[in-house]
């Protein structure tokens, strides 16, 4: 079984880009499970999601602790939040920021993978809005490939009906840019 944890802020899209990981895995016959995190929180505020996927049916239903993956959607929230609590040390982490894989890797002193992805920028120029969920998306496949990018077609087009095609830019470009550390 896969893990992931999201983190962002309250309106970036880090529980809808559960829920569409979660619906791919669906699209691929796999099990998943997505579900947020949850207080007051209020727009801007931290929140977390988590996904689940599967060849089997996943029958735990609490947070995820261990996370084999993490997904940054705001680069901020790294001096507000320990995002790589739990992280497997041959985990993941994913963080939408202008700063290389390297430099990020430095300041958050993990070993494991890390990679970063100027989302913000590609949403602007994909979407025109700075909303990075489905562009943190592209980015997670490239490093961690649970599903086929093509498995999100569907998913997204339902979701996003008009403004689909835009969605599936992004994600195919970040998927492209997104840029990976070396292991130490």
């Amino acid at each position: 079984m896969l893990e992931i944890r999201w983190h962002g802020r309250g309106g970036q899209g880090a529980v809808t880009s559960g829920e569409m990981l979660t619906l791919a895995a669906i699209e691929e016959d796999k099990y998943g499970q997505g579900f947020p995190m949850f207080g007051p929180e209020r727009r801007g505020s931290p929140v977390a999601a988590f996904t689940r996927v599967d060849d089997k049916q996943i029958k735990i239903r609490h947070y995820v602790y261990k996370p084999d993956a993490v997904v940054v959607l705001d680069a901020g929230l790294v001096d507000v939040v320990d995002v790589t609590d739990g992280l497997k040390p041959e985990g993941a982490i994913v963080i939408n920021t202008s700063m290389s894989a390297e430099e990020m890797k430095k300041k958050l002193g993990f070993s494991g993978k890390v990679a970063t992805v100027d989302a913000t920028r590609i949403a602007w120029d994909e979407l025109g809005v700075p909303i990075v969920n489905t562009t943190m998306l592209g980015a997670l496949l490239k490093v961690v490939p649970i599903v086929k990018i093509a498995s999100l077609k569907t998913p997204l087009e339902k979701r996003f009906g008009k403004i689909a095609k835009k969605n599936i830019n992004a994600l195919n470009r970040a998927y492209k840019e997104v840029k990976i550390s070396k292991q130490s």
